[in-house]
């Protein structure tokens, strides 16, 4: 009868179990220092972006900073020149005034308004244009109702209207001035178009500290890849086209 043994060398079990040991260990330091170098990417950012956010902001309320003023500015030379006049349409303009006004100090401050407050407010401003000048000026407004309930950035759309007053009025023969919006299926359109004087341009918003480039950049910044906006000058015709996807 013949026995086999089988030797075991204690030293070569402990390498191996050294060596799993140590693959272990090495394993869980990589997924530390993996996460923790993740962890670190998402924390930077989360502050970059915070940041962005941030300086976002601050650039936004400093562009309509700017629009308000500008606008209050039009806005009470038209008063002044009905008080002048002694006009009967003081008063309601006083009223729409008012309600401008409060637009301004209670809308303007909220990242977005809803399209129909958005809407209404130009639609003061325009009632007010109107009495201003009354027949001399042709104005027409297709306003559709948008198909459902949309939100978009306040007193983004008011300085295109105040453009074609500015230079589609005053010394030009027979003036007009059409504006139009819709909204459907997540999609703005707008448009203005009006008369001018080849020597009506936008430097002249130069002196009043506001202009296109003021709407443009907001613009820019709040719908990157997810507006349209063209501006036509041509035969005597301002024309600008904005698109916007409300739902982006």
């Amino acid at each position: 009868m013949t026995k086999t043994f089988t030797v075991v060398n204690p030293y070569f079990n402990f390498r191996q179990h050294l060596f799993f040991m140590s693959f272990i260990f090495l394993f869980f330091v990589a997924i530390s220092v993996a996460y923790a170098a993740i962890r670190a990417k998402i924390i930077a950012d989360n502050l970059e972006k915070e940041k962005e956010n941030q300086n976002l902001k601050t650039e936004l309320s400093l562009l309509r900073m700017q629009v308000s003023p500008h606008f209050m500015f039009n806005v009470l030379n038209n008063m002044v020149s009905l008080a002048r006049k002694q006009s009967d349409l003081l008063e309601p303009s006083l009223i729409k005034l008012s309600s401008l006004m409060r637009y301004m100090l209670y809308e303007t401050g909220e990242q977005k308004v809803s399209l129909e407050k958005e809407t209404d407010y130009l639609q003061s401003y325009i009632d007010l244009q109107q009495q201003r000048f009354g027949k001399k000026l042709e104005l027409s407004i297709d306003a559709g109702l948008p198909d459902k309930p949309y939100d978009i950035e306040p007193m983004l759309l008011i300085p295109f209207v105040e453009n074609a007053f500015k230079h589609g009025t005053g010394m030009i023969e027979h003036p007009f001035i059409h504006v139009a919006l819709s909204a459907n299926n997540g999609l703005l359109n707008f448009s203005v178009s009006n008369k001018y004087h080849a020597s009506s341009s936008e430097i002249k918003d130069k002196d009043s500290g506001i202009g296109l480039a003021n709407v443009q950049r907001r613009l820019e910044l709040l719908y990157p890849q997810s507006h349209t906006l063209t501006i036509n000058a041509n035969d005597g015709i301002f024309t600008v086209n904005l698109q916007i996807n409300l739902e982006s």
